[in-house]
């Protein structure tokens, strides 16, 4: 693909970085009036997810077009997430309780009363693999009243994917899953036995 960006001269160093992680090649610079205007051959799978994290790092400013150019030579692989996910263990309702309680393995992509099932992509582990969650454990009730026992939850806003955003995101064993109510993540084996056994062969 042809890609040309124009930015302020300030962000120029933030989108070259951007895009030739991607295998994009500068073809050519050209600055006038304070805005850099850039120009790049890059392969077409290395544009999923660019526009968003473009934007980001300039704040909102860069003006962005692409189009198709040719077939060349493969040019290697584009990085990945380097962290793994958080995969749902059974099928049920999420439990405010239980994500509360998880909070500290990860950021979440899902909210309390959500329907969720076994092998689903629920949030983003800090370390770089894969983590197996339950989040629909409830709290165990007794007659019983501790001090201190009924802290507050505080819940973090789970984090939300464009279509494009979840692309970009998945790896080689997942899914993006798309209904007209929303977008969500799997694994392709949603059993998790099933998935260490096909790991193994």
């Amino acid at each position: 693909e042809f890609l040309s960006i124009n930015v302020p001269d300030e962000f120029n160093g933030k989108v070259i970085d951007l895009v030739t992680q991607r295998r994009g090649e500068i073809e050519g610079i050209q600055t006038r009036n304070g805005r850099t205007y850039l120009e790049f051959s890059i392969p077409a799978r290395g544009l999923i997810g660019l526009r968003n994290q473009l934007l980001t790092a300039t704040e909102g400013e860069a003006v962005i077009a692409h189009r198709f150019k040719g077939f060349e030579p493969w040019k290697g692989d584009i990085p990945g997430r380097r962290n793994g996910v958080l995969v749902a263990m059974e099928t049920g309702e999420a439990i405010a309780y239980s994500i509360d309680r998880l909070q500290d393995r990860g950021t979440f992509f899902i909210e309390p009363g959500q329907a969720i099932y076994a092998g689903q992509i629920l949030g983003e582990h800090i370390r770089n693999e894969d983590l197996l969650v339950n989040v629909i454990l409830t709290k165990k009730l007794s007659n019983v009243r501790a001090a201190g026992s009924d802290e507050k939850m505080m819940i973090s806003p789970p984090r939300r994917f464009s279509l494009e955003e979840a692309l970009e995101y998945i790896e080689a064993d997942e899914y993006v899953e798309v209904t007209p109510q929303s977008i969500r993540m799997r694994k392709i084996i949603l059993d998790h036995n099933e998935r260490k056994r096909a790991e193994r062969v």
